[in-house]
């Protein structure tokens, strides 16, 4: 059998803590400093307090440690790899190559995806490297996945839910260049979601304030099966900076998913932890933060995946307007709308407009004043379920560890012994003395519904046994205690496991440059001598430092971002599909934003495109 993974974001250890509960077989969290989300940083303690509740139920915690690192930084991330490693965290998501010529603990190292893994080359390089699993580009279709599945031996992690960059992973440059937050140090500034204007050589606007980079988000949820088929054994929510109701609602969406493409494989897959997930709650990815679906290129075609209206969240689609008062609508739809639900459309001028239901009886709503744009025949949408919201505030899952429960008698009293599934065994006794019970024929029944409330913990029990061969009588304090107890025990043995050694072997292989000169420029991201020096140990002549290093030269940087997303196909202009005449866009096109413009340059051979740094324009 096969064990896949469903591994999902913490933002904090109480997220995580929570997508292990809703049905996570690992979770990823950011350590206290350089984690390529800034603003997800967490303290030692939470780290701790996640690993030891996800290791009850053999979920594991990796800790994400990917931005690159200046040579001062690289002690202390040594010092907070050994950390982790103390603690029992079962592997570090890497970026810095650096890292790698550090006296480093038998942990496992995973390649993050800001690593640019997007070839057979790459993926075989850092597998001789060391790395135990690769985290793959997000571009990657399903032939190019099992292509590399094929040829290299390694783990392989994708993306299957969450937001989209829309540069290569790595690869992006433009919010350092433009304003010195670098997204390769976790500070990304987001100019992919800005709006722009696309405007010809001659000045001539073609498009004004659309969000051209902004991506829908990635929805693979229907094709699991294929991305297992292709060698995925890692399956990846992102969203390391959502809430935690967006953390329950998308794993427990994915976990139902999973498991009923298990039941159906004939033993094939697997789930890779422990325990069942009892949840009293229907998960819907559109009711949480949701600009839209595209499986982005999965299946090699780009199809509609820019979300260039806003890059809000538009939520759930309710349906079309059919009349519209001063302080009232009504629409044409089977969703159930309640009072104080957000709702939105998109008006004529191609703007997102928001208001709230003030009330709703059936399929009409009223609210304060009549919302600018609002008509009939415009789409409603609902981006705030408050009752769906307000039921994820609350308690909303349960994962339970099934345990053997077995009652019998000792020569000066009782015992009580719980076995779980991996043969863990914890023993409790008491002395008491022993009388026969007053009504022998239900004290059986009494024992076992007494040995079966396990409470708010993190267990259940199968049928309890009773192997007393005498009805003695036994008080309920007496076996509440020896059950507390012995609960307690079995809790702390499963927390306290921790993964096994990993030591990394690295055997040499030259790196796969692009060119014959054997030259890595700052698209290497180099930060470090350390990372200098693991590159000229691997085939490297010369080594450009990253663009970090010397802003002053920014200026000459020839790419900002690297893309698979072409927008002259997203605007239906492709110069292989179309047969429109092109001239009117006089060529070369610019993306412009207040006093920043951007060329575009499009490679058509290798259906990529290129954004580049103009100067401010006048």
């Amino acid at each position: 059998m096969q064990k896949i993974e469903l591994l999902s974001p913490a933002k904090d250890a109480n997220c995580g803590i929570e997508a292990v509960k809703h049905g996570a077989d690992a979770v990823y969290i950011g350590a206290p400093r350089f984690s390529a989300r800034a603003a997800a940083g967490n303290s030692w303690e939470d780290v701790e307090r996640l690993v030891r509740f996800a290791h009850i139920y053999r979920a594991k915690v990796h800790v994400a440690l990917n931005t690159i690192l200046t040579d001062k930084e690289l002690e202390e991330a040594q010092k907070m790899v050994v950390r982790c490693y103390e603690m029992g965290v079962d592997a570090i998501i890497v970026q810095d190559m650096g890292l790698l010529r550090m006296d480093l603990p038998p942990i496992a190292l995973h390649a993050s995806t800001q690593t640019d893994v997007r070839t057979i080359e790459k993926v075989r390089f850092l597998a001789a490297a060391g790395f135990q699993r690769v985290v793959l580009a997000r571009e990657l279709s399903l032939a190019d996945i099992s292509a590399i599945h094929k040829a290299c031996p390694v783990e392989l992690e994708a993306f299957v839910h969450g937001s989209l960059c829309v540069s290569y992973s790595g690869q992006c440059y433009m919010s350092y260049v433009s304003c010195g937050r670098s997204a390769n140090r976790g500070e990304c500034a987001q100019y992919c979601r800005l709006p722009y204007d696309l405007t010809d050589k001659k000045g001539r606007v073609i498009h004004r304030g659309l969000h051209l980079l902004s991506l829908k988000d990635m929805d693979r949820s229907d094709s699991l099966e294929e991305m297992l088929e292709a060698g995925v054994t890692s399956l990846k929510i992102e969203g390391r900076l959502k809430d935690v109701d967006y953390v329950k609602n998308i794993t427990l969406y994915y976990r139902r998913k999973l498991d009923e493409l298990f039941e159906k494989s004939d033993g094939k897959y697997g789930k890779a932890s422990l325990g069942t997930v009892h949840a009293n709650f229907e998960p819907n990815p559109e009711k949480s933060f949701h600009r839209g679906s595209t499986d982005y290129f999965l299946h090699g075609v780009r199809g509609d995946m820019a979300s260039m209206v806003s890059p809000k969240s538009f939520g759930e689609k309710v349906g079309p307007v059919t009349s519209v008062l001063q302080r009232s609508l009504t629409f044409d739809s089977d969703v159930t709308l309640h009072n104080a639900d957000g709702l939105c459309f998109v008006d004529a001028n191609g703007v997102l407009r928001g208001f709230q239901a003030n009330n709703v009886n059936g399929n009409t709503v009223s609210f304060q004043s009549k919302p600018s744009g609002l008509k009939v025949g415009t789409i409603l949408y609902r981006n705030e379920d408050r009752l769906f919201r307000k039921k994820l505030n609350k308690e909303t899952s349960q994962r339970r560890i099934p345990l053997e429960v077995i009652f019998s008698e000792t020569k000066s009293g009782f015992s009580l012994q719980l076995t779980d599934e991996e043969g863990n065994q914890v023993v409790v006794e008491r002395p008491a003395e022993k009388h026969l019970a007053e009504n022998p024929e239900m004290l059986y029944i009494k024992l076992r519904n007494q040995l079966s409330k396990f409470g708010d913990t993190e267990f259940e029990a199968i049928i309890p046994q009773v192997l007393l061969p005498r009805p003695w009588f036994v008080p309920v304090s007496i076996l509440g205690e020896m059950r507390r107890e012995a609960l307690e025990r079995m809790q702390m043995l499963r927390a306290d496991w921790r993964p096994a050694d990993v030591f990394r072997m690295e055997t040499y292989m030259t790196y796969p440059f692009e060119n014959q000169d054997m030259h890595l420029d700052y698209r290497a991201n180099v930060l470090n001598l350390k990372a200098k020096e693991f590159y000229f140990e691997h085939g490297a002549a010369t080594v450009d430092w990253a663009i970090e290093r010397y802003i002053h030269n920014a200026a000459k940087i020839p790419m900002l971002m690297h893309c698979r997303y072409c927008l002259l196909d997203a605007l239906g202009e492709c110069r292989k599909n179309s047969s429109r005449d092109f001239l009117k866009y006089r060529e070369p096109l610019y993306l412009k934003h207040g006093d920043l413009r951007y060329l575009l340059h499009f490679d058509c051979l290798a259906c990529e495109m290129y954004i580049v740094k103009e100067p401010k324009s006048k």
